[in-house]
């Protein structure tokens, strides 16, 4: 298994091991081993929506800031996505060198995820159609993301005569030993399907030591094929104010309508069990029950729209607030362009994500960047996103009681928000996608080679 840390100088290989198959002394793997051109998958959601809402979050930023670093860096990159509206075009230029490809399969509307691997056969067929129109060759390589897109992915590498790299963003067996209360398990097809795709891909890309592990020891992984690439975080975009992290605060709470004076949780992302926001408002109440001259500075945004399973209940977090008598200082707002999340996250005093399960969190390096510090549950990845008692706090389980605790801490003390906030920053400025990238296109190659080597010699 192959580690890549992030560094403020660059990328630096912790641990290679496994070697390359075949015999280098016959047969060298040509010159060209850098890709330049690569299909990337991402079937179920589109590059193109906006993080928050319905299925889009995580795995969209993911996928759009891999795909613009790695044509900056000179790898052509063509997305390919389900269309969902019979409006859109079939192609879209997203940034220079790297397009999204919109591909028929199944009704344009209404189809839920789950719902999805009834299209697959239809999205493979229209894949292939594009392809057929191509020269030999046209891709060097393909890159999918979440198991739907890796289901298409093993049918179309084997076709096109390509490495497979497959990312998994989150996994079937990983959720359900980790489920909210109410949630629904996850589908004995789905962990079949992640199975065969890590069984076929030439190579896994984890976003974690805790992801390569888990990788391994539930879906029989082959370590020498996992390597550890941590996703990053846009720097340019996300970054404290250039008057510093508390004079920051208090312009963005300014332009929002924030008091400025008030200790404001924020809870960002989609609506969802998995994502824990109910641990967060039943803190809440916690606290104001302890301390109840709180309520009168205190502000807790919640930004995000519903998704998953907490689609069957959209307005089941209004009416937990209303219940447990805390609407009063509890924002509602809708998912925002993520210029305006910057404002939001700068805002804030401290970011709260008492998820049950994450593969990396974005989110929380999103807010490093920007200067707030994080309150995360020790899960996943969060615990490398977060610096425990250094960027952030991390809380083991999600128990209420527990964030109510980490929540007094920053209302005992006003300096603390700003003192770990200025210290995230720092931490969050070793994880650029930059880097990312530079080890992605290692991972490129390094599938590419050992596809040469694996190929007969006459």
């Amino acid at each position: 298994m192959s580690q890549y840390v992030p560094q403020a100088g660059g990328l630096r290989d912790r641990a290679e091991a496994g070697t390359l198959v075949g015999p280098p002394r016959l047969r060298h793997p040509s010159a060209r081993c850098r890709p330049r051109r690569v299909a990337m998958l991402s079937v179920h959601t589109s590059p193109l929506h906006q993080p928050g809402i319905g299925d889009a979050g995580g795995m969209n930023v993911y996928v759009v800031e891999l795909a613009r670093r790695l044509a900056a860096a000179g790898v052509e990159v063509e997305i390919f996505t389900r269309a969902t509206s019979a409006s859109l075009p079939p192609v879209v230029d997203l940034a220079p060198g790297v397009l999204v490809r919109h591909v028929d399969a199944g009704p344009y509307e209404g189809s839920a995820k789950e719902d999805l691997p009834a299209h697959l056969c239809a999205f493979t067929h229209g894949l292939m159609r594009t392809w057929a129109d191509r020269r030999p060759g046209h891709y060097d390589l393909l890159h999918s993301h979440y198991w739907l897109s890796g289901h298409v992915g093993r049918l179309a590498a084997e076709r096109w005569g390509v490495p497979l790299v497959h990312t998994m963003h989150t996994m079937a067996k990983v959720k359900n030993a980790s489920l909210a209360a109410g949630d629904r398990p996850e589908p004995a097809a789905r962990v079949a399907g992640e199975a065969q795709i890590v069984a076929d891909a030439d190579r896994l890309i984890a976003s974690t030591g805790t992801e390569a592990a888990e990788l391994i020891r539930h879906y029989d992984a082959d370590a020498a094929r996992v390597t550890v690439v941590h996703p990053g975080v846009n720097l340019d975009r996300f970054r404290p104010d250039a008057s510093g992290v508390e004079a920051g605060r208090t312009a963005a709470r300014a332009r929002l309508g924030l008091p400025p004076d008030a200790l404001v949780p924020l809870f960002t992302g989609r609506i969802q069990p998995l994502k824990a926001p109910d641990v967060l408002l039943l803190a809440v109440a916690r606290l104001l029950q302890e301390r109840p001259r709180l309520r009168e500075r205190l502000v807790v945004p919640v930004v995000g729209g519903p998704s998953g399973s907490g689609l069957a209940e959209p307005e089941g977090l209004q009416k937990l607030a209303a219940r447990l008598g805390i609407s009063d200082v509890v924002l509602f707002r809708p998912p925002v362009e993520q210029a305006q999340l910057v404002d939001w996250y700068r805002a804030a005093s401290v970011l709260v994500m008492p998820s049950y399960s994450e593969s990396f969190g974005l989110v929380a390096l999103e807010a490093q960047a920007c200067g707030t510090p994080v309150i995360a549950a020790e899960v996943g990845g969060l615990p490398v996103a977060v610096r425990n008692e250094v960027s952030g706090v991390l809380v083991p389980g999600h128990h209420p009681a527990d964030y109510a605790r980490a929540l007094g801490r920053f209302a005992d003390d006003p300096v603390l928000s700003i003192r770990l906030g200025e210290a995230a920053a720092r931490h969050a400025r070793s994880f650029g996608w930059e880097t990312a990238a530079s080890a992605t296109v290692d991972v490129y190659t390094r599938a590419m080679a050992q596809r040469q080597y694996s190929r007969p010699l006459f």
